[in-house]
């Protein structure tokens, strides 16, 4: 099955600024209205700017309005990853029922990843084809306009091409203050404006690296049993500029192995037993904090859906919060990770 949508990702908790504006309206009016003129809608930026907020909102939303409706959210690499056990288990006919025949909404993302897939890209323009006819919503994401993706067959790009295409470009200052603002009341994060405005003049890449500064302050202040004041902060921006290029997903893997005692090959694999599962949930949350990437992106690394990592960090949050032997050995990591001690 496709994984859930996050729960958290509405139009409500979406900041609209002159960035994403014509995105924002051109998503809300797929999900609001029945019968749409600019179907299909894709969604251009690149990572961390809200393309994939406003996807999983369309699905809200049509849900909230609508629980029957039948929702298909997944990534291109799922999409692939999903053909290609159906093909070795005979069971495409039930693949392309799923895409073709059980589906009102398809919100298919980064779709960049399908340059060179040729048996998928042609699956694919034969599911949109079916959708297309069927009068269906179709929201796609991705960081290369349709054309500009190497290897794809013309027909798909031409799907892909058919609507609306909006851009979302980097927040500007304000907006970044106010997309500050409203990540701390979400996570009921206590900041002041002079923290707020420091992290919002300084962490100017996306959005995820500003919810990282965010969540980075009040981790460092909540380890250390400091207060949340701009001297933190800088030393929070510091790390986040250096550690974009010096920290990976694979260097914290390795640590955190090599810190529990684990296997590689255990450490990533389906076993839920809690000497392994918890030394994986404290790697995911690492993660998140540390390389700023996408869910997505964390989720594969650990052979995992996205929403496996959401629940993870979550899960390692609370612990952080509760003050027992959790919150102990992230602060022990993050120590070996800031000072390069991997």
């Amino acid at each position: 099955m496709p994984p859930p949508l996050y729960r958290d990702f509405t139009f409500d908790q979406f900041v609209v600024g002159v960035c994403n504006d014509f995105a924002y309206n051109a998503a809300l009016s797929l999900a609001c209205t029945e019968r749409i003129n600019h179907n299909p809608l894709y969604l251009l930026s690149n990572i961390g700017l809200g393309k994939s907020h406003l996807s999983h909102a369309v699905g809200n939303h049509i849900l909230k309005k609508d629980p029957g409706m039948r929702v298909c959210y997944v990534t291109a690499e799922e999409f692939t990853n999903a053909m290609i056990r159906a093909l070795r288990h005979d069971r495409i006919e039930e693949f392309k029922e799923r895409y073709r025949r059980q589906c009102d909404v398809l919100l298919l993302e980064d779709v960049q990843f399908l340059s060179g897939k040729v048996k998928t890209q042609g699956e694919l323009a034969c599911t949109l084809d079916a959708l297309l006819e069927a009068d269906k919503k179709l929201i796609f994401t991705g960081t290369y306009l349709p054309g500009d993706i190497p290897k794809m067959d013309e027909k798909l790009t031409s799907r892909l091409s058919a609507g609306v295409i909006s851009n979302i470009e980097s927040p500007d200052y304000d907006t970044r203050v106010r997309i500050l603002k409203k990540k701390a009341a979400l996570k009921q994060i206590d900041v002041s404006k002079d923290v707020v405005h420091y992290l919002a003049s300084e962490l100017t890449q996306n959005v995820r690296q500003l919810e990282s500064g965010l969540i980075g302050v009040a981790a460092k202040a909540s380890l250390l049993n400091l207060p949340i004041d701009v001297g933190l902060a800088r030393s929070v921006v510091k790390n986040i500029v250096r550690r974009s290029q010096e920290i990976t997903v694979e260097r914290i893997q390795k640590l955190v192995c090599k810190h529990y005692k684990l296997t590689m090959e255990d450490f990533l694999s389906r076993s839920r037993k809690r000497s392994i599962a918890q030394p994986r949930q404290i790697a995911m949350y690492l993660a998140r904090r540390y390389t700023g990437q996408s869910l997505q992106a964390i989720g594969r690394s650990f052979n995992r859906y996205h929403a496996t990592a959401l629940y993870a960090i979550g899960t390692v949050e609370r612990l952080i919060r509760e003050k027992g032997p959790v919150h102990k050995q992230v602060k022990f990591l993050s120590q070996k990770l800031e000072s390069g001690d991997i």
